[in-house]
């Protein structure tokens, strides 16, 4: 280490904390798109069935929307 000007290298993490860093690290983003999912089907909730209608989803379709985001409902077809 170089300490005559009170600099030091950072020192490098060691397997078992980049581990811990990384299961806290996915455990955070995974935390935060459930509370962004939480937030939508709320406010989804929130709406009435016209309003739900104008943008083109149904009561019984928030939570599959609001879990599926990327995929629309109506998209979806039977396989039977």
């Amino acid at each position: 280490m170089y300490t005559a000007l009170g600099l030091a290298k950072p020192k490098q993490a060691t397997r078992p904390t980049q581990r811990l860093s990384n299961l806290l690290g996915n455990w955070w983003g995974a935390f935060q798109q459930w509370r962004k999912r939480d937030r939508m089907r709320n406010e989804l909730y929130g709406l009435n069935d016209k309003e739900l209608m104008d943008i083109g989803i149904t009561r019984s379709e928030i939570d599959y929307f609001a879990s599926n985001r990327g995929i629309h409902p109506h998209d979806i077809r039977s396989t039977q």
